[in-house]
Formats: structure tokens, sequence, C-alpha cells
């Protein structure tokens, strides 16, 4: 059974990308490139997946930007 999660990645000022996946707390991960990013923010997803409640049921709601 696949599941779909909601990744946010951006790109720190050493030009890493950083991946984090709100519903998850905790799983993030980086890379150089994109396709290294998506196969380690896969494996990072397991891993918490395994660490997590079986009934993890959160949804991501979006992101907003607020100017101060």
């Amino acid at each position: 059974m696949s599941r779909e999660f909601k990744v946010i990645i951006e790109q720190d000022e050493a030009g890493w990308l950083v991946a984090d996946v709100p519903e998850l707390q905790g799983c993030h991960t980086q890379a150089k490139t994109m396709d290294a990013l998506i196969e380690r923010v896969k494996e990072v997803i397991l891993l918490c997946l395994e660490d997590a409640p079986v009934d993890v049921k959160t949804d991501f709601v979006g992101i907003q930007i607020v100017r101060v």
C-alpha cells in the first residue's frame, strides 16, 4: 500500500536542497540535487513511519506568506 505525503523543499544559503514532510514531525532531509533529494525523502519517510503511530492522519493545510 502506498501513501502520498506533501513535501516542502527549500534551498539553503550553501545551495543544498532541504526537504521537510510536515505531516510527519521531525521528518526532513537534504541533498545537493533534486533526484538525490527525492530518493532521500522516500527513505526518511519510511524511517519516520516506523517510529510513528499506525494511525498517523494529519492534513497538510498549506503554506502562507506572512509579512511583518
